[in-house]
């Protein structure tokens, strides 16, 4: 008698636990399609099907409130009333959304997301593996009084959304890849609280100089396309620009050396100093150190020793630490230059044939965006020599500290 009574219970159990479940995937299937009022005569319309216990079914299956549930049970006994059209509440009416009620709401989600967020970086949809669940939890630990599914509306605001694994061409991974990423955001930050500055740097891709077909499109009169030649073999006279970029994590502006040699170390170096002269200084007057992040590889790699040497001169000569931070490799992507400042100069110019170097510079110089991008651009006709060797002595002359984490890839250069 008792088995009986037991297994009675838990088959009542699981058919309480398919009820919610059914709610609760009909309520996400009309919730994008309901206002505030419609939501509570909903969930008041399906608490009344269910009789004695529907509103805490209800409550569980789609986390509105049981006050909220009981308002529209009373609105739906009033049949005497007639439904108000224009006004779902009275103005001024209702709870305040959480984004007022704790302004610095978004912020400590998007420090909680940006560490481990994932895909392409370059792409406008970003998007994370936490569950909202977790993240409600994190916020929750922080004092956040907040459900999950008000992180949810959050994150989506914010462009987010929750995506299963997708196979991509980046490469093979590294085992410590996201431990670096984590390491290279923890300096950031302790740079950023005592107002150092962080700069991402990186070399654009080279563009042939001349009357070439540039991808995108803009207005043109009808039927009067910009005529480009019809091929695309570079310009001897004219040749390549190699544009190289300093990006301002903090103050997100930028700088932009338009190169019209080689992409070496010391075009690298020379574009950091550029950005120092011309604008780094006047945004740091008190700085005494710089925080740098840069892919593994090309002129700025962490194995190229012209790049510690040429760092070495600018460190002597600014009387500044340099500490650099390497992405780990198969991820130049996720450098913030990349999607924060050269995904803009290129929709600048698209379809805009490059046919000079002073309409390349100009064109990188008045790149704007809405969240107040702004970069300067020079152009740099030095003639950089490939090929230099650093001998061992230059080498070992060089007065760098390698972090406990990944030497290699994290160290600081001091002045001597």
């Amino acid at each position: 008698m008792k088995n009986n009574t037991l297994e009675n219970k838990k088959k009542q159990e699981l058919d309480r636990k398919n009820i919610i479940k059914e709610v609760g995937r009909k309520f996400n299937l009309i919730f994008p399609y309901l206002n505030e009022k419609s939501r509570r005569i909903w969930c008041a319309t399906e608490a009344n099907s269910f009789g004695w216990g529907g509103e805490t079914i209800v409550y569980e299956a789609t986390n509105i409130s049981p006050k909220t549930i009981r308002k529209g049970l009373s609105e739906l006994k009033n049949e005497n009333k007639k439904p108000e059209v224009d006004r779902i509440r009275e103005k001024g009416g209702g709870r305040k959304k959480i984004k007022e009620q704790n302004p610095d709401i978004l912020k400590k989600l998007e420090a909680l997301v940006e560490p481990l967020t994932r895909g392409d970086p370059e792409s406008p949809l970003l998007w994370t593996s936490k569950s909202s669940q977790k993240l409600c939890e994190e916020l929750n630990k922080e004092g956040y009084e907040i459900s999950q599914r008000s992180v949810w509306s959050l994150l989506t605001g914010l462009g987010y959304s929750l995506q299963s694994n997708k196979k991509t061409k980046e490469g093979a991974n590294h085992p410590d890849r996201d431990a670096q990423f984590e390491y290279i955001n923890k300096s950031v930050k302790e740079f950023q609280e005592i107002n150092q500055p962080v700069i991402s740097i990186d070399a654009k891709k080279k563009e042939n100089i001349g009357n070439f077909k540039n991808n995108g499109r803009e207005y043109s009169p009808k039927g009067k396309p910009i005529e480009v030649n019809g091929h695309d073999f570079p310009d001897e006279k004219l040749g390549k620009a190699c544009p190289y970029g300093v990006y301002d994590i903090t103050k997100n502006n930028g700088w932009v050396s338009v190169g019209i040699s080689k992409d070496t170390a010391e075009f690298a170096v020379e574009s950091i100093r550029n950005w120092w002269r011309e604008m780094g200084r006047t945004i740091y007057p008190n700085a005494d150190k710089i925080l740098i992040t840069a892919d593994c590889g090309g002129s700025n790699g962490y194995r190229t020793r012209l790049w510690k040497v040429e760092l070495q001169k600018l460190s002597n000569e600014l009387s500044l630490e340099i500490h650099v931070r390497h992405f780990p490799p198969g991820t130049s992507k996720w450098n913030k230059i990349e999607h924060k400042m050269f995904s803009f100069i290129s929709k600048n110019w698209r379809g805009q044939p490059l046919i000079d170097r002073a309409t390349i510079v100009n064109l990188i110089g008045n790149t704007k965006t809405k969240n107040g991008l702004l970069i300067k651009a020079i152009l740099d006709e030095r003639i950089y020599k490939t090929g230099i060797v650093v001998s061992d002595e230059e080498f070992n002359n060089i007065n760098i500290e390698k972090e406990f984490f990944h030497g290699e890839w994290n160290y600081k250069i001091i002045p001597l």
